[in-house]
């Protein structure tokens, strides 16, 4: 992951993946993920995502992860939540920001997902990736979907023989890459396999014809998936 490429593109206003409408495949799909009111929501790379608003507003607390730390004051500013900034017991360079919302909390953190422990996340009762894998080159993707199931699923808390899957709503884009550089990238089903086929069932829920940003005459489709106990 390159922090001065996130950085540059926040502070140039390049953020044509933040939405400023909650996303309709998250209201029609999230009830699949089977969660009691109070779960804990992990969002991965959540930049300042409108849906994390939705999430609290349905009765879920949020846990998100995010790179830029104006992405996260930002968050809070727009929905005029007064946050409390914490910093990490062992490491004072990573943070959280935490605040409440519709009597929700919400915790960001303001870090490299890959400098986090399952210790620091807590306890997680789903995933919610939208824009995150879309986001990472290829070399990254595996070591990333290993750190996302590293950190939801803490197996400290279980018995080595139980099966301890934390369920996953992923949303992914297919498009010929040749005709447009990533991100977001394009992922196919045989990537999606590559990523989680070893740790989850796999089922996809939706496929939808879509557009990416500057360049809508490129045939996209977005594709819901979701992940669970293999």
């Amino acid at each position: 992951m390159n922090p001065e490429f996130w950085q540059k593109r926040w502070q140039e206003g390049r953020i044509g993946f933040n939405q400023s409408t909650v996303n309709s495949l998250l209201i029609e799909y999230f009830n699949r993920l089977n969660l009691t009111a109070g779960s804990r929501i992990f969002v991965p790379l959540c930049g300042k995502s409108i849906d994390m608003v939705w999430l609290a507003t349905q009765g879920y607390d949020v846990v998100g992860v995010e790179l830029v730390e104006t992405a996260v004051q930002a968050f809070f500013a727009e929905q005029n939540i007064q946050p409390t900034v914490y910093q990490q017991a062992d490491n004072p360079t990573i943070k959280y920001y935490q605040g409440q919302l519709s009597g929700q909390t919400i915790t960001l953190w303001v870090a490299d997902i890959f400098a986090l422990t399952a210790k620091d996340i807590g306890i997680i009762n789903a995933v919610y990736d939208k824009a995150a894998l879309i986001a990472l080159p290829a070399d990254m993707r595996m070591r990333y979907s290993e750190q996302v199931r590293k950190l939801s699923n803490d197996t400290s808390k279980v018995n080595d023989t139980d099966n301890k899957i934390t369920p996953y709503l992923l949303l992914t884009l297919n498009y010929d890459q040749c005709k447009k550089n990533g991100p977001p990238f394009s992922i196919d089903d045989e990537q999606i396999q590559q990523y989680y086929g070893q740790h989850y069932q796999i089922s996809e829920l939706a496929s939808e014809p879509t557009s990416v940003g500057s360049t809508p005459e490129l045939t996209v489709t977005e594709h819901v998936w979701l992940l669970n106990n293999n």
